[in-house]
């Protein structure tokens, strides 16, 4: 018998100890490029000041996400859970500061509302979810259940704006994006989408299959519009 972790949820599987060692492997792989994603993109927002083509939508909930992945590892008590997203809660923080500074247009009060609309939503799911773990009838792991298909479903809708930004104004400047960030980002989804076919998480797999599908539109409009660009560039 070999103990898997995902999300925070230990389960037994049976299973030869290469396989575990290799679903293991992909978890690993997953967290390291899930702390690594956003660093390229901070080079060139917080360094380079240069935020054409980011969503602002996208943006909020690079924020609000990772937060809600932090609350269901301190549920869980996961250690691991709450690091790495406490890193990607950082570096999403940093991001949408450098698009607000660097856009006014952005820090308008309709866009704001319009931006935060679903960032809020996550955020209020968080803080009911923490609230009900007060509750001696709700125990953490049952609380972060919870949170965790919400999170799930949310990250559907949280892989949308940014891709669909793109599609719809093909003649907006992009300079903006970082391609190696979402190189990065289709990594790490892969990675997460082998691990929870692994070990048999459909919230982690199907959440990664539509982070994998987002990302890889983005690198395409990336790629394609700017010819030669080679992913090493940030």
């Amino acid at each position: 018998m070999v103990a898997v972790r995902v999300r925070g949820v230990s389960r037994r599987r049976d299973g030869p100890n290469g396989s575990a060692m290799l679903i293991h492997a992909f978890g690993i792989l997953g967290a390291v490029l899930s702390m690594s994603i956003a660093w390229p993109q901070v080079y060139r927002s917080c360094v380079r000041r240069r935020t054409s083509g980011l969503s602002a939508t996208a943006c909020m909930l690079s924020v609000a996400m990772p937060l809600g992945w932090v609350t269901y590892g301190l549920l869980i008590g996961d250690r691991f859970q709450v690091v790495t997203n406490t890193v990607s809660a950082s570096t999403g923080l940093a991001i949408l500061i450098a698009l607000l500074v660097t856009r006014p247009a952005t820090r308008t009060g309709r866009a704001l509302l319009a931006s935060a609309g679903a960032a809020g939503g996550v955020l209020l799911a968080i803080l009911g979810t923490a609230a009900s773990a007060l509750s001696p009838q709700i125990s953490g792991p049952r609380a972060a259940a919870v949170l965790g298909m919400v999170l799930a479903a949310v990250s559907f809708v949280s892989a949308i704006p940014q891709p669909l930004a793109l599609l719809r104004d093909r003649d907006q400047d992009i300079s903006g994006l970082s391609p190696v960030r979402w190189t990065l980002a289709a990594s790490a989804c892969g990675s997460w989408l082998a691990y929870g076919i692994g070990v048999g998480q459909p919230a982690v797999w199907a959440s990664a299959l539509v982070g994998l599908t987002s990302a890889l539109i983005v690198c395409t409009v990336l790629f394609t519009r700017r010819g030669g660009l080679v992913p090493a560039t940030a």
